[in-house]
């Protein structure tokens, strides 16, 4: 990658919204339908994501060229996360974690989330 993809990717995560960042990292885990990335979201924020609030984000975040988004058939559409997109939430956990191990104690309590994860 050269230079001026990472910083375009970096400003890029810096740019995203909490809630962008969460559909990129619903996208991360597999592709998947409009509907199905609505779920996943509810669960976690646990109220409603509505309509007007998810697929506008999706079009910005496929201008971005950090989602994909094909035909499954002619009423749903696959939305699916790009190698950018990947590239833009490695950017935005480095920075965080950067930030948040500041210690031992806390670097070990980061390989313990990581370890549990596998």
């Amino acid at each position: 990658m050269s230079e001026a993809q990472t910083i375009t990717e970096t400003e890029t995560a810096r740019d995203l919204t909490a809630f962008q960042q969460n559909v990129l990292l619903v996208l991360a885990e597999e592709s998947r339908y409009g509907l199905a990335v609505k779920r996943e979201l509810e669960d976690y924020y646990d109220e409603e994501v509505n309509h007007g609030r998810l697929y506008p984000n999706l079009d910005t975040l496929i201008e971005q060229g950090l989602v994909e988004k094909s035909e499954l058939d002619k009423r749903t559409n696959e939305y699916a996360i790009t190698d950018k997109g990947i590239n833009v939430l490695l950017d935005t956990f480095n920075w965080r974690f950067k930030q948040f191990i500041t210690n031992n104690e806390r670097a070990e309590k980061v390989r313990t989330l990581l370890e549990n994860q596998s």
